[in-house]
């Protein structure tokens, strides 16, 4: 849970409330295999990038910038991840209250034990990274931010081990194409797989409906992921959300993600 002149554009945008028309044509799924080889000892950055619209056309964004380190381990690899800070333009406290979550693991090493094949990603020791986030915030509380700490260590407590654990890792699982559920291994109508040299591009398309100033509203979920076949990883993720104008007849970006890997510094 971040932006230059190009994002007042975004708000602009209008489409045709059927995206899903291209992807009935797809061709059938690639037969290339995605290895899962990622780049041992080589740093990497990884920005997840998120962009909120108001009904008044007003813009909140945030950026979560992690530092991330493969080394091997066994058969399998070890993954080293530090949040290394949140960014955003947003006022104070929009920006407590969308990452308040988060906040306590800034700074923090997460370290991950991933399947040979990158099938699976556990992650080491998660109980004690969240005793010392919850130390972090009793420091905070000492320090003067008594009411917020208090409301925030209620929150963590509150939630299920495996909620918990989620919260922190998603992002990460996210960036493993054979460990990441949400995409797609076959073409369908909504469904679109291409092949184009060592990447693979997959595009899917969803509907779901909201709720708006008291009405339903159909909501237009557009995801596109970016696969380096030969590494495995998911190099770029981007889901767009339109909420579709009562009409029918057009559509507006209500919410866009974007998750991408980029040279370290």
């Amino acid at each position: 849970m971040m932006l230059g002149a190009g994002l007042g554009a975004l708000l602009l945008l209008a489409a045709p409330a059927s995206p899903a028309a291209a992807a009935a044509e797809a061709p059938a799924a690639p037969t290339t295999e995605i290895a899962f080889a990622p780049p041992v000892g080589q740093p990497m950055r990884y920005r997840v990038t998120t962009r909120r619209f108001g009904r008044d056309g007003s813009l909140i964004d945030f950026a979560i910038l992690y530092d991330l380190q493969w080394q091997r381990a066994g058969r399998g690899y070890r993954l080293g991840a530090v949040l290394r800070r949140i960014d955003s333009d947003a006022p104070p406290a929009v920006m407590r209250a969308l990452t308040m979550m988060l906040d306590p693991l800034v700074g923090a090493d997460i370290a991950y034990m991933v399947a040979a094949d990158g099938s699976r990603i556990d992650m080491i020791d998660p109980d004690g990274l969240w005793e010392r986030a919850l130390a972090r915030i009793e420091t905070a509380g000492a320090e003067g931010q008594r009411a917020q700490a208090q409301q925030l260590a209620a929150m963590i407590a509150a939630l299920p081990a495996a909620e918990r654990d989620q919260l922190a890792s998603a992002d990460i699982r996210a960036l493993l194409a054979p460990a990441n559920g949400e995409i797609p291994a076959a073409a369908g109508t909504e469904v679109s797989i291409r092949q184009n040299g060592a990447t693979r591009t997959v595009t899917k398309s969803g509907r779901a409906s909201v709720a708006v100033g008291g009405a339903d509203r159909a909501l237009v979920i557009d995801h596109r992921w970016t696969i380096e076949t030969a590494t495995g990883l998911v190099v770029r993720e981007q889901q767009q959300s339109w909420l579709v104008d009562a009409d029918g007849d057009g559509r507006t970006l209500v919410e866009e993600r974007i998750r991408a890997l980029e040279s370290a510094p």
